[in-house]
């Protein structure tokens, strides 16, 4: 084997759009999550569930505006997905904690974009 290796210059994002990110296993994680009464973990255990969400949330939050930048601008749609993308950004810009609570919203944030992308994806599209 080489030891080179090619660096992938993407600056707008156009591979990963051609490749959605498994929704399963984080629906699941997210349907656990929101069913959590008190799991008594240890706090660094709810950092990673809560990095892991917002890795995902992230890369759900591509997709929503991607499938919103293709709607009219004057769209119903459009300008609710941008109302949860506006929501977005302010929740992924918060410091992660290692507390239920943080998880719990990172979890709500998944499921919010989700639910966006779905009726995004039912809404027509036009060409702007």
């Amino acid at each position: 084997m080489s030891g080179t290796h090619t660096v992938l210059y993407d600056p707008h994002g156009l591979i990963e759009a051609e490749l959605p990110p498994d929704r399963a296993p984080y629906e699941a994680l997210v349907t656990a999550v929101l069913a959590w009464k008190d799991p008594h973990l240890e706090p660094r255990d709810y950092e990673q569930i809560a990095l892991q969400l917002t890795g995902h949330a992230r890369a759900v939050a591509s997709d929503v505006r991607r499938r919103a930048d293709q709607l009219p601008k004057d769209s119903g749609p459009k300008a609710l997905a941008d109302v949860v993308l506006r929501e977005a950004d302010g929740q992924l810009s918060t410091t992660i904690e290692g507390t239920v609570c943080c998880v719990q919203n990172c979890a709500r944030l998944v499921r919010a974009l989700y639910e966006r992308l779905d009726r995004l994806e039912a809404a027509p599209t036009q060409a702007v």
